[in-house]
């Protein structure tokens, strides 16, 4: 076969443009370090890229943000329960110095201040947030969980779920001693059937006072209840008893009777009543309304079913469910850095703490009448021996009084030892609960970390080339072409003319 110049020429120009092809990629791949440019170069390479690349997107999506945010999330909650566990530990330290029956003056006084000031901190922990979401609230992270301010316009249609085992005693005392301040009223005595009083009684109270039925119709509340088996349903009509009315009876309560004093949302039973409830094992169902809410006051969207009626145009309905808000923080695997209030701290420890301040105050009153009226022994205008009879009648009725006051006050503060032990154990639990999320997502940070850094290695084998090999392959690449461009000016030198 014979083999022409043009055949030679075109050999060499195929030749040369391959090798300078070959520089060009190369000096492609010295430039970006990358081992392709474009998909078609090498599709094996490419849909391993765009793998690699999204799961290292999802990666550090996970690591920079997720887990960061779920972080601060879990840190907030921890330090607010935190501060919370450490409130109720001094309440609970109040209520054991309140169960005593060695208590001075000045310990009623430094327990009444103490209690004042920790109910005013209470629920304000309640309202921490995390870069403006309320963290105790669930899905409703815009709204805080108490009333920042008193509101008288809200109102709310609200449906509490309670038990057998909310019935308690409660003890309610008559006829206080009111001081006399002339010489009519101290000549006026105290005659046997005005001496103070005590009743005790069972009640339920409801998580607000000033309440009032839930129905249009009447006055009246109804309480439904079911069994412990579930089947047999019933209800009870607590009659409206107004506290003054109430209170002009010596707060009596027949064995069958039931009474709602909305005044103070408490559910009045008498003996039988209650004994039937606790038989059954009673779960309660008890609707109500309220309008007005004072400052510091739970919302009652986050503890109960309830409807906010504030805005005629704009009823707002509300069902209580656990709402979990979740992170996604790794593949396939979620942590719930969410606690929501209802779950920590119930809604009657601000309840708790007024009725123990109540008793306090009780005690202090009853206590300062006793002394008033001994100084008034000693005043020059009361020294008549008939005064002094008359005085004797009022001192008598006020020591009874302090008697019952005090008696209260170390009962009440002795039941409310193990209530505030139960709540200490509630937060606690939430606390070691949150700090287990939190070693949890120690763990999965620590293993994402490592898959990031895996994914890194992976990615970078994949698309990347050591700038030392490329220069090698670059060099011999040119050198080939120079090679090239060498030979094929040596061979086109030569023509058929150069033979004849």
């Amino acid at each position: 076969m014979r083999v022409t110049n043009t055949m030679i020429n075109r050999t060499s120009m195929r030749n040369m443009n391959r090798n300078k092809l070959s520089v060009d990629a190369l000096n492609t791949q010295m430039t970006t370090q990358k081992k392709i440019s474009r998909p078609s170069e090498d599709p094996v390479i490419a849909i391993r890229a765009l793998r690699l690349r999204s799961q290292l997107s999802e990666i550090n999506q996970y690591y920079t943000k997720n887990i960061p945010d779920a972080e601060s999330w879990l840190d907030l909650t921890a330090t607010a329960l935190e501060n919370m566990k450490k409130i109720v530990t001094e309440v609970y330290g109040e209520c054991v110095k309140g169960s005593t029956d060695t208590l001075t003056e000045q310990d009623r006084d430094a327990i009444l201040q103490n209690l004042q000031a920790l109910r005013t901190q209470i629920y304000k922990e309640g309202n921490a947030d995390n870069a403006g979401r309320t963290i105790f609230t669930g899905f409703k992270t815009s709204s805080q969980l108490t009333f920042e301010r008193d509101d008288p316009d809200a109102s709310y249609q609200i449906t509490e779920k309670m038990s057998f085992e909310d019935i308690v005693e409660k003890r309610y005392y008559g006829n206080q001693v009111t001081l006399p301040t002339t010489e009519d009223e101290v000549q006026a005595g105290v005659e046997l059937d005005e001496m103070p009083t005590e009743e005790v009684n069972f009640r339920i109270r409801l998580s607000y006072a000033g309440v009032e039925s839930g129905s249009a119709d009447t006055q009246d509340l109804t309480i439904k209840y079911t069994s412990e088996d579930g089947q047999t349903v019933g209800e009870e009509t607590a009659v409206y008893k107004s506290y003054a009315d109430w209170e002009e009876d010596g707060f009596k309560v027949g064995d069958d009777e039931t009474l709602f004093i909305p005044e103070t949302g408490e559910i009045v039973m008498g003996k039988n009543v209650s004994e039937r409830l606790k038989g059954l094992k009673a779960d309660l169902t008890i609707d109500y309304a309220k309008k007005g809410f004072k400052e510091g006051e739970i919302r009652p969207e986050h503890y109960f079913d309830c409807t906010n009626n504030t805005d005629p145009a704009n009823v707002i309905e509300y069902k209580k469910e656990n709402q979990e808000i979740a992170y996604t923080v790794a593949f396939n695997q979620t942590i719930v850095v969410n606690t929501q209030a209802s779950n920590v701290f119930s809604a009657g420890i601000g309840r708790d703490i007024d009725e123990l301040t109540d008793a306090v105050k009780g005690a202090i009153a009853a206590h300062d009448k006793v002394k008033k009226l001994e100084e008034m022994q000693k005043q020059e205008q009361y020294a008549s021996p008939e005064m002094q009879e008359k005085l004797s009648q009022w001192l008598e009725a006020a020591e009874k009084e302090a008697t019952y006051m005090d008696d209260n006050m170390q009962k009440l503060y002795g039941k409310a030892v193990g209530d505030f032990q139960g709540y200490l154990n509630d937060i606690s639990l939430a606390a070691t609960d949150v700090g287990s999320k939190g070693d949890r997502l120690k763990l999965t940070k620590s293993r994402v970390s490592n898959q990031q850094m895996s994914f890194e290695k992976l990615k970078s084998t994949n698309e990347d080339r050591e700038l030392s090999d490329i220069i090698i392959d670059y060099t011999a690449a040119y050198t080939a072409y120079q090679a090239s461009l060498m030979a094929s000016s040596k061979a086109n030198q030569q023509t058929l003319l150069n033979y004849i």
